[in-house]
């Protein structure tokens, strides 16, 4: 088998840890992801995994984030036969062969030029699928994706890499482009940005992340279009379930630790232009589940 070089750059490079942490568990038993693609992915690069200090013990935890966004991405396809999905920060996910959609779909992943010719050499083709290179922060890529259908936004593993006042402005501009639709994103508090950033450093040489969200209700603020609907901790989602006892364990134990117990969140936002012109003089809709996690424990 011809190997593809892959050399990336800062924070590109780290799409080869959340990769290579699903090839991993695509190979244990029982898996969580079972993202055999990514296994056969790893197979066709040239590069030296094991600087990325990935092992069994951590790899479920990059493929149950992962099976929570397939969950919620399937959850809006079933309710929308045709739409635009848009993964934006790719990196070397299978996300778009994993949920499978159907022919009313057109499915668009963004990251920069140089992991997306990554993509191009690791990953097949197939209908109805476009790749776009550009940085996300960049307004230009919104251009190329037609408005119309209900849209879903999917941006997994990319907000904490992105400065505050970048993040919010490029929640601005997509609520600007599409009429309606959903974002689902993850994201991290201040505490975890920290603790990240130390392994971050020993790995790469420097630290990368930058954007900590404490409340998932500050996006709300920066736009009245946008609202919160769900915001679920990392620990206690259904797909961390699947996780190690350990892993649960310490879930148990941070439950009233705020800092701790949402360290990392999965937040989703509906926005529709037609609800933003009065939004500010009605009552705020609520993010219940964020609500819950600051009132008390989370049930599993």
């Amino acid at each position: 088998m011809v190997q593809v070089t892959v050399r990336l750059a800062d924070a590109m490079e780290t799409s080869l840890i959340t990769l290579y942490g699903k090839a991993i568990d695509a190979r244990m038993n029982p898996t969580v992801l079972g993202d055999t693609m990514a296994a056969r992915a790893v197979e066709k690069i040239d590069y030296d995994f094991e600087r990325l200090k990935m092992s069994a013990k951590i790899a479920p935890n990059a493929a149950a984030r992962a099976k929570h966004f397939d969950e919620w991405t399937s959850e809006f396809l079933a309710k929308h036969e045709r739409a635009t999905v848009v993964h934006l920060g790719a990196g070397l996910d299978s996300r778009v062969w994993r949920v499978d959609p159907g022919p009313g779909v057109t499915w668009y992943d963004v990251d920069y030029a140089e992991v997306i010719d990554v993509r191009s050499k690791i990953f097949p083709e197939r209908d109805n699928y476009r790749m776009i290179a550009s940085s996300v922060t960049a307004p230009q890529w919104l251009h190329q994706i037609p408005v119309g259908a209900p849209t879903l936004i999917v941006a997994e593993g990319l907000t904490m890499y992105l400065r505050r006042e970048e993040g919010h402005a490029l929640f601005r501009r997509i609520i600007d482009h599409f009429p309606r639709g959903v974002i689902a994103f993850d994201a991290q508090n201040w505490v975890a940005i920290r603790l990240i950033n130390l392994r971050l450093t020993r790995v790469f040489g420097a630290p990368l992340l930058n954007w900590g969200i404490n409340d998932p209700h500050e996006l709300e603020r920066i736009d009245p279009r946008l609202h919160c609907t769900d915001a679920v901790s990392a620990l206690s989602a259904p797909s961390a379930a699947a996780l190690s006892r350990s892993v649960k364990i310490f879930a148990r134990l941070t439950r009233p630790i705020p800092a701790l117990r949402d360290l990392g969140l999965y937040l989703r936002y509906e926005f529709d232009d037609a609800t933003g012109l009065d939004a500010r003089a009605r009552s705020p809709r609520r993010c219940a589940a964020s609500d819950q996690l600051r009132a008390g424990p989370v049930r599993w």
